[in-house]
């Protein structure tokens, strides 16, 4: 019962897919191939028998630079008519086949109607792929957001956002090994992999909602200084997520926990807190960070540079140190994982590095974000 478990969950052996792919059973590999991969069978077992190892979404150390991900409803607050950003994340290249994710997300925000209300039309589109299976996810996800006004004097909204699309899942099957492949001679590739579904593709359509509050801290403070409390539901139509087309197979539905503090500490630095505590199925994740802030130019509005510097901790699994550079309209972000789970000693420590970048922008137009007097933001 427990190996059949497994191979309803994990599709490669003897790599990190834990999150990702199947298991096999084991007990017909000769004793030397285990030898051989001590250190791969233990990062396994480490993932198998943690709370980390059971079935989660993507996710980046650089979560503040992924509203999408986080809530579909953070689409559109920021300081901006339009805002791309693009993350890269290599992950656990130490010791095994890395994941190579990518993400790329895009929001257009414009004013709506005659009150102080605007609406965010996005796009998030993520790339993953892991292990020597090449075991690959494609995400593309078409998201809109509105944000209702809900004071006359003070900013201060209340946001409603949607999410969904098209997720693809494939893997090379030819690159697979498993029991099956073995004999009483050893390793032995025409024998098959013995596994029974067909199509080494499927797709689903997924979709998420989310709900945000933003406002200023005070009635009558600097609106620069601002919070935001969301929360959002993914995967709320329970997608098949199964190679197997087994219709006992679904995404758990995921609740993602939010909030966000910004605030001035003088006339050219400030302070920024991001947090999430996500919660899929019998899993849980908490990160949280800050970053301290500082302008450079003799312009305070409108600064040559802004120099960031901070970390982020991953409850349980990795300290995130970072660093960012804002030279308008661009920004750039890196970050690298310091493992402190039980992988660290397979790992040595060493989790992913991080980069992202991201264009922010105003319009040159009457009714650009830049020339209201409220605007959802932070």
């Amino acid at each position: 019962m427990l190996f059949s478990t497994f191979k309803k969950i994990f599709f490669s052996f003897l790599e990190i897919n834990a999150m990702r792919c199947r298991f096999n059973t084991i007990s017909n590999y000769p004793i030397s191939y285990f030898m051989k991969n001590s250190t791969r069978i233990l990062v396994l077992f480490l993932l198998l028998f943690t709370g980390q190892a059971k079935a989660q979404d993507i996710h980046f150390s650089q979560f503040f630079e992924t509203p999408l991900l986080r809530n579909p409803s953070l689409a559109g607050i920021f300081n901006g008519d339009l805002r791309i950003q693009g993350v890269y994340r290599n992950q656990w290249q130490s010791v095994t086949t890395p994941y190579k994710t990518g993400s790329f997300n895009f929001e257009y925000k414009k004013p709506v109607g005659h009150e102080d209300d605007f609406l965010t039309m996005g796009l998030q589109i993520v790339y993953d792929k892991a292990g020597t299976t090449n075991f690959t996810t494609t995400n593309f996800l078409p998201a809109i957001n509105y944000h209702k006004s809900i004071s006359a004097d003070v900013n201060r909204y209340i946001s409603l956002g949607f999410m969904g699309g098209l997720i693809s899942r494939h893997l090379d099957r030819s690159k697979m090994t498993t029991n099956n492949h073995f004999d009483g001679n050893g390793y032995n590739p025409a024998l098959g992999d013995g596994e029974t579904f067909n199509s080494a593709s499927y797709s689903y359509f997924d979709g998420s909602v989310g709900m945000t509050y933003n406002s200023a801290l005070s009635s009558s403070g600097n609106d620069e200084n601002n919070y935001f409390l969301g929360v959002a539901y993914h995967h709320f139509n329970r997608p098949r997520n199964s190679f197997y087309q087994d219709p006992s197979i679904e995404l758990h539905p995921k609740w993602v926990y939010s909030g966000g503090i910004k605030f001035a500490l003088d006339d050219v630095s400030f302070f920024t807190v991001h947090s999430d505590h996500s919660i899929q199925g019998p899993s849980q994740e908490t990160i949280f960070g800050a970053l301290y802030s500082r302008n450079i130019g003799q312009d305070y509005d409108d600064p040559d540079y802004t120099l960031h510097f901070g970390a982020s901790f991953r409850w349980q699994d990795a300290i995130i140190p970072v660093a960012k550079l804002d030279y308008h309209p661009f920004s750039i972000a890196l970050s690298y994982d310091v493992n402190i789970s039980q992988l660290k000693t397979a790992s040595q420590g060493r989790g992913g590095i991080e980069l992202s970048v991201t264009y922010l922008s105003f319009f040159d137009r009457d009714n650009s974000s830049k020339n209201a007097t409220k605007c959802p933001r932070f």
